[in-house]
């Protein structure tokens, strides 16, 4: 069975969460299946695993309509993009088209690096959910990458196809920190900057927390940094780094004191499962997927209060309690896996073959019939 990963999604310069999925699923799939990917641009190597690939138009492209042409004499028996807005006019390949949430439904702003045009189609068709069906219907089989987000499909009936979970995972071969070596009084953000990641109530609650510094690792735009600079509270510390390598990001979990996400919603939350994995406590929001994914290592708040951000971390100072959270923690995140991702991955992809065998067998049947009719 031939698998193709849509690769296309892969920044060129460091990775979001769309990318590191893909170039994750990708790595742990290709040890137990022949797979290869499908890239738009050669710079995105550079982030992905040393696979087959082949060079194709990019997703945004008004190409993309006729991808298949340029898919299908590859002989995939299944093709598994991360995302739901592959083109699929003729295609002769079982199709995995991938809904990672339905955040912005909710919170409509796109993302900034999308061309104009994109942005303004982005918003348009996050106003209503027959578009989303549209997409979603042409596949043999959805996947999603957590149950609160299958739930949302079933709730908003986004498909008539089989969904199936394909989930995330933190990055492999990442020893965890000793509990007793304790921690820095910092505290990490990892994310975007996007009004529904709700960046304001953490930076709000520096103002109860003298002595820890709140370290905001990711890219910022200027004038997204002028607008939270103004938020700090007099006397608080809050550093702006504008983007830090991997190791860079390992090294600030290894020492800090927690990792903190308040965003108001998600379709994963990457960043708590790659922190406690590294045995790092996690606060975050009180909202279903973070429930989910932190069970109960993590500590949980009301988004909107800054004074319960800051008392959740004033918990941790207890010595005894942060080692019990930070040894749980890292038993909470080995049950997540790219390894077992992959096994996912490939049980939809053999699946997705036997019922289109089974299709075509049925096809067959009656084709017979109808000429023995005659």
């Amino acid at each position: 069975m031939k698998i193709v990963i849509d690769a296309r999604f892969t920044r060129t310069d460091h990775h979001d969460g769309i990318s590191r999925y893909g170039a994750s699923l990708i790595a742990a799939a290709s040890k137990i299946a022949d797979v290869s990917m499908l890239i738009s641009d050669i710079r995105q190597l550079a982030l992905l695993p040393d696979v087959p690939y082949t060079l194709i138009n990019s997703p945004l492209s008004p190409a993309e309509l006729f991808v298949a042409r340029r898919i299908n004499p590859l002989g995939a028996d299944v093709v598994v993009c991360p995302m739901q807005t592959m083109g699929t006019l003729g295609r002769k390949y079982g199709l995995v088209l991938t809904l990672h949430d339905l955040i912005y439904y909710e919170h409509p702003a796109p993302p900034g690096f999308l061309p104009a045009p994109v942005r303004l189609l982005w918003r348009l068709y996050h106003k209503a959910y027959w578009p989303q069906r549209l997409l979603l219907n042409r596949a043999d089989v959805v996947a999603t990458i957590s149950r609160t987000t299958e739930a949302l499909m079933a709730k908003y009936r986004l498909t008539r196809r089989p969904v199936r979970i394909i989930s995330n995972a933190p990055q492999p071969a990442q020893e965890p920190r000793s509990p007793e070596a304790g921690a820095k009084p910092c505290l990490v953000y990892m994310g975007s900057f996007m009004p529904y990641k709700n960046v304001e109530t953490m930076v709000a609650g520096m103002a109860g927390l003298p002595g820890f510094t709140l370290h905001l690792l990711s890219r910022i735009t200027p004038q997204r940094r002028a607008e939270l600079e103004k938020l700090v509270p007099p006397g608080a510390n809050v550093e702006f780094h504008n983007g830090v390598t991997d190791e860079e990001y390992a090294r600030f979990l290894e020492t800090a004191t927690a990792l903190v996400s308040l965003s108001r919603a998600e379709g994963y939350g990457l960043p708590l499962v790659e922190a406690m994995a590294l045995g790092t406590p996690v606060i975050a929001s009180d909202i279903p997927i973070f429930r989910e994914v932190g069970g109960d290592a993590a500590s949980y708040v009301d988004p909107a209060s800054p004074q319960q951000f800051a008392d959740a971390v004033k918990e941790l100072d207890d010595r005894e309690r942060w080692e019990d959270i930070s040894r749980r923690s890292v038993a909470r995140a080995r049950e997540f896996s790219w390894e077992e991702s992959a096994r996912q991955l490939v049980d939809v992809a053999h699946d997705i073959v036997a019922q289109r065998r089974g299709k075509m067998t049925q096809r067959r049947g009656k084709l017979t019939q109808r000429r023995s009719k005659l």
